[in-house]
């Protein structure tokens, strides 16, 4: 299982760490879509919200996969499944763990995509960080997997992103930063600005027990979710 698991790892690395794009040159037996589809809905919602993010990449992996309209129907009734759902059935990753001895590739596979969706938006989040290790304990593979697919991401997709982040410009750009629709009242987008926010606070990292280089990002992503904020507030102001 080690070698398979390195040579996926270097597969991701050399599609820009895309899941749908190491998909797309892997393949993916047609049994997993069921548990990769219900996971993916089920770790969208950690926090309690879907956002267009989670949308885009399910659809991403649904292009990988080739599905016809029947077969993305069912796939998104999967995700939606997954996504209603507060605990995961003893069952949904059976078919995944019991073929794992083996044939470890597409549990391997399955981990990688939940490991990029619970990350779309950088580290993840506690709540995401759990349920994907959750879903990657019902495929029978060690939950230390996710730490070496995150490890991979951390060097060259978070890394790069601490380095190109820059001020919000646009409403667009401050809502997206923040994980929220240009839709929702400024309400709901407080919430989600309080709740990226308490994400980066310096005890919380503490905690955590952090290295310097995600204390620097953390301090880099609360300057922007601050940005995005002001930006928001203004156009509210503005627009009444």
């Amino acid at each position: 299982m080690e070698a398979e698991f390195s040579s996926l790892l270097k597969e991701l690395s050399a599609c820009g760490h895309q899941a749908s794009a190491l998909i797309e040159r892997t393949r993916l037996p047609r049994w997993c879509r069921h548990p990769l589809f219900f996971f993916l809905g089920y770790i969208a919602k950690a926090e309690g919200r879907v956002t267009e993010a989670d949308i885009r990449n399910a659809e991403g992996l649904m292009k990988a996969l080739k599905l016809s309209q029947r077969q993305r129907r069912r796939a998104i009734q999967w995700f939606q499944q997954g996504k209603s759902a507060s605990e995961l059935p003893w069952f949904r990753g059976l078919s995944i763990r019991m073929t794992r001895p083996v044939w470890p590739a597409p549990a391997l596979q399955v981990a990688i995509c939940l490991c990029h969706a619970s990350q779309l938006k950088g580290r993840p989040a506690k709540p995401q960080q759990y349920r994907c290790e959750d879903a990657i304990d019902q495929i029978g593979l060690p939950i230390a997997v996710s730490d070496d697919i995150y490890e991979s991401y951390a060097s060259k997709i978070w890394r790069q992103q601490v380095e190109k982040s820059s001020e919000p410009s646009t409403y667009e750009q401050a809502c997206q930063l923040l994980g929220v629709t240009r839709r929702e009242t400024l309400a709901d987008i407080k919430k989600a600005y309080r709740r990226k926010v308490s994400e980066c606070h310096p005890d919380k990292l503490a905690q955590q027990q952090v290295d310097s280089f995600e204390q620097k990002a953390a301090k880099e992503r609360l300057l922007r979710y601050q940005q995005a904020w002001e930006l928001i507030k203004r156009r509210h102001r503005v627009t009444g």
